[in-house]
């Protein structure tokens, strides 16, 4: 159990911990980070530095209460499919169960996404013996809506594998399309009821411009690269990502969940570290925004911390744009 955090400040400081998924669920705020482990590994744009292998649930019952860590939930070992980088999760709650959703690559080095299911938000989670027929790349995140259909928004670009995907069939040495072609956007699928399995093949999300104009792959503010996150709002939909090389989370609104989303500005201005992972969530009637660096490892990149920071919208709907060091 650690102290109660403080904005800005790493949540927890006896591990490492990054891509924090936070939710609401019987009263406290639990989050789902993955877990990063040291090792003397490469450090590439593949990713191999990011080797975690287990996931542990945090939760507090406010930001004055001490944050709990109900360790390990689900192991690498016990995922008949997995072979390797649990990265990061997220999890939903639907039919009186909780469900982890998480990527993995399997025996084949080939990212999937995988579902466990639980009695508890804390944890332990019972994997699936398979992945989910029909998924690829990685950074799942699950939004429950207000009709109770649940939809699922992945993919990364790079060590992520999305380019590899664009015929729908995993090509190894596929490039991502040109710097005046319309950049890749996340996917988004429906869950099926039990929420184990898609009811349709993934479709892309299209990000577009004030008039219309879809964001390019050359445009590094604002195109989408990893990390989506999908939260509602007076009645809209606010995508909200990794921009990736440029390290700034930004975010894109629409009335619909499938989209397109009309891009509007940025979220957090970049965090020390190469990497920024985030999650909003309402709590008490105030947003929160989630979100990691590498502030407590010295700025070592696969050794990050998860933090937490206050969230406000404008009148207009925007939200007002964090500087996390300031």
């Amino acid at each position: 159990m650690s102290s109660a955090p403080k904005p800005n400040q790493p949540l927890v400081t006896h591990m490492y911990t990054a891509d924090p998924s936070a939710h609401v669920y019987e009263g406290r705020i639990y989050i789902y980070p993955s877990h990063d482990l040291d090792h003397d590994g490469p450090d590439n744009d593949n990713g191999d530095q990011y080797a975690m292998e287990d996931y542990h649930v945090l939760s507090l019952d406010n930001f004055e209460s001490p944050v709990v860590d109900h360790g390990e939930a689900l192991h690498l070992r016990d995922i008949p499919w997995a072979s390797k980088q649990l990265w990061a999760p997220d999890a939903a709650f639907k039919n009186d169960t909780y469900y982890l959703f998480f990527p993995a690559r399997d025996h084949d080095g080939i990212f999937r996404i995988g579902v466990a299911t639980g009695a508890s938000p804390a944890g332990p989670f019972k994997p699936q013996p398979n992945y989910i027929e029909g998924s690829f790349s990685i950074d799942p995140a699950v939004l429950v809506d207000d009709d109770n259909q649940a939809y699922m928004y992945f993919g990364g670009l790079w060590g992520g594998q999305l380019e590899k995907w664009q015929t729908g069939k995993f090509v190894p040495d596929a490039e991502g399309p040109a710097e005046n072609e319309p950049a890749l956007g996340p996917r988004v699928a429906l869950l099926s009821e039990d929420m184990l399995s898609f009811q349709n093949a993934p479709k892309e999300i299209s990000i577009v411009d004030e008039e219309g104009n879809p964001i390019l792959a050359g445009d590094e503010e604002r195109r989408y690269f990893e990390g989506p996150w999908v939260h509602k709002h007076n009645g809209w939909y606010y995508l909200s990502y990794s921009t990736g090389t440029t390290h700034k989370l930004v975010y894109a609104v629409s009335r619909n969940p499938m989209g397109p989303y009309t891009f509007k500005g940025t979220i957090l201005t970049p965090v020390i570290g190469w990497t920024t992972h985030h999650s909003i969530v309402q709590f008490q009637d105030r947003w929160y925004l989630f979100y990691h660096d590498s502030s407590l490892s010295g700025g070592v990149n696969h050794l990050r911390s998860v933090k937490y920071t206050e969230l406000f919208y404008n009148e207009d709907g925007t939200i007002r744009t964090i500087n996390p060091y300031e």
